[in-house]
């Protein structure tokens, strides 16, 4: 097995609705603070209690996943902006995330804007606290196009890809501060890769005058240049395919459609990918992963108590072997278990019972 890690979870974990209220009112309210830090103790000794290899805080002092807008006053919310097209799980046609809502645009400069906070506080208590090794999740920059307006940004910037080099670089401060910190496994969220693999986002994005092809090989140049003159670190991606309240997702179709594109210009130690359902496709795109880069297989679903079988996690794990060495694959649950706070679609008993699973499995397959 060695020093590389094979189990892991991808980031956020259940919340109890004291937690999420904690969360709302901020580390500045001294006893949300201690509601916050009693959760993330919490998600220390589940994760670790479960074996793995990796853990998080859980995200428990978190409303988003990404959270750079709540760290950077330099977005706002403006009118006609979209929201993606959530499916599948709870959702409804008249639920808030596919009727309306959307992303706030960028509207000032990243790099004039004020700091809100630093983006690093949430790890000094992990760090402190954890007995296995630690990782950090944030949002990749090439992830901040949903942030982008033709009609509200251009008074602050020529171009999206302007400001996403300024939001790599802004970020880049947040990974040398971590680095201070000790962590040295840092982990990019990107669902903006999973959408390309969808047919209709495809289609929507050229009849908006988009290149995808384009944005995807500046993308993916960007998001590995971040660690640029970073060492010591561990680096990831996670490619998300949506993980949206009630179990919802937003993109289908299989890596196939960007693979052969991103995966050779993806210069990180790790790649997670969603392996969870039909929609991802088959394994043959792990070929065209760089040699030398570990695939995290997601196939322990984060959308349903179910409880996957073990013997058909290991059947996929040999049929994914096939196209990329064991050596280089390791396992995690397909994403975190709480992207938005609430209307998470499994229950405590069974997240629990898929993160024992992770390790159990991953101490099965790549200690024998």
């Amino acid at each position: 097995m060695g020093d590389e890690p094979r189990a892991e979870t991808v980031g956020s974990l259940l919340r109890t609705e004291e937690v999420v209220r904690a969360a709302r009112a901020g580390q500045d309210d001294l006893a949300a603070a201690v509601v916050l830090n009693d959760a993330v103790l919490d998600a220390v000794r589940l994760q670790q209690d479960a074996g793995l290899d990796v853990i998080t805080d859980g995200e428990v002092r978190r409303m988003a996943w990404a959270q750079t807008t709540r760290f950077l006053d330099c977005f706002a919310v403006t009118p006609g902006r979209g929201a993606l097209n959530w499916r599948g799980g709870a959702m409804t046609p008249a639920s808030p995330a596919q009727s309306g809502g959307g992303y706030p645009a960028v509207v000032r400069r990243v790099a004039d804007a004020p700091r809100t906070g630093a983006m690093t506080d949430e790890y000094a208590f992990l760090v402190r606290h954890a007995q296995a090794r630690t990782k950090f999740t944030m949002a990749a920059p090439s992830y901040h196009r949903r942030y982008w307006s033709p009609q509200h940004s251009r008074s602050a910037y020529r171009d999206c890809e302007e400001f996403l080099t300024e939001i790599r670089d802004y970020e880049r401060e947040v990974v040398r501060e971590l680095a201070a910190l000790g962590c040295d496994y840092i982990q990019l969220d990107a669902p903006n890769y999973g959408s390309l693999c969808d047919p209709d986002t495809r289609a929507a994005m050229v009849a908006d005058g988009r290149d995808p092809d384009a944005e995807t090989i500046f993308d993916a140049e960007l998001d590995s240049s971040l660690f640029d003159g970073i060492t010591g670190v561990t680096t990831a991606l996670h490619i998300c395919r949506g993980n949206g309240p009630g179990g919802a997702w937003h993109s289908t179709g299989g890596y196939g459609a960007i693979s052969g594109l991103l995966f050779p210009r993806l210069s990180f130690d790790r790649l997670l990918l969603e392996y969870d359902s039909d929609r991802a496709g088959t394994f043959e795109p792990l070929a065209d992963v760089q040699p030398g880069t570990v695939v995290v297989l997601g196939l322990l679903t984060t959308k349903s108590d179910r409880l996957e079988d073990p013997g058909d996690i290991e059947a996929r794990i040999a049929e994914a072997a096939r196209i990329k060495s064991l050596a280089e694959l390791a396992l995690s649950t397909q994403c975190g278990f709480a992207s938005v706070p609430a209307s998470n679609p499994v229950s405590a008993a069974g997240q629990r019972a898929k993160l024992d699973l992770v390790g159990r499995m991953a101490r099965r397959i790549w200690t024998s």
